[in-house]
């Protein structure tokens, strides 16, 4: 269990920070409920897991022998992230928002472009695989603490979300917190391009 407790709390700081899948998270809670933001949630976890796999199965040791990749990831993820910026500052107000809302395929897709996510993924490979264990096992074993600990993480940003939505039910209000997350991706994504 000792070896456990730092993976345990580095999945848990990495998974509970701001960070482009929390924000838009949280948006798409305020914006339309839990359950409208569900398919998010379930589509990051998923692409975060399968990221996590695959780099603790290899992956990751290309991008510490190339770190050319990670250049085109950051400008990839940069521009993805001013992309859904521009879609939810443009986004109507009210019910009409549901059907906009990004969902499964969107939060799984972003994962290969999202930088937070392929640092989170390689620093699981490279620092927390568990020596003297079968390479597949720890790669489950990594992968599934990760799991276990970012669904209820990542679930937290978007009851936050529908915390605000009393204060977000004025059109005018949802309108500026729309503008405000998608200008804190924007700067998110200038971030990346450091």
């Amino acid at each position: 269990m000792n070896e456990l407790l730092p993976l345990m709390t580095y999945c848990f700081v990495m998974s509970s920070t701001p960070g482009p899948n929390n924000l838009m998270i949280t948006a798409t809670g305020a914006n339309v409920g839990y359950r409208g933001a569900l398919p998010l949630i379930l589509g990051i976890n998923t692409g975060v897991a399968l990221q996590t796999f695959v780099c603790c199965l290899g992956l990751g040791q290309l991008f510490l022998a190339y770190p050319d990749l990670h250049t085109l990831l950051r400008i990839a993820g940069a521009l993805y992230l001013v992309y859904l910026a521009w879609r939810l500052c443009r986004s109507p107000v009210g019910k009409a928002q549901a059907a906009q809302s990004p969902g499964f395929v969107q939060g799984l897709l972003f994962q290969a472009v999202n930088p937070k996510s392929w640092v989170k993924s390689v620093t699981l490979a490279s620092v927390f695989m568990p020596a003297g264990m079968d390479l597949m096992a720890g790669a489950l074993l990594v992968t599934v603490v990760g799991s276990l600990i970012g669904l209820p993480c990542t679930s937290t940003w978007a009851c936050f979300g529908m915390a605000i939505r009393h204060w977000l039910r004025e059109p005018r209000r949802q309108r500026a917190f729309n503008l405000l997350m998608g200008g804190t991706l924007v700067v998110l994504a200038l971030m990346f391009l450091r």
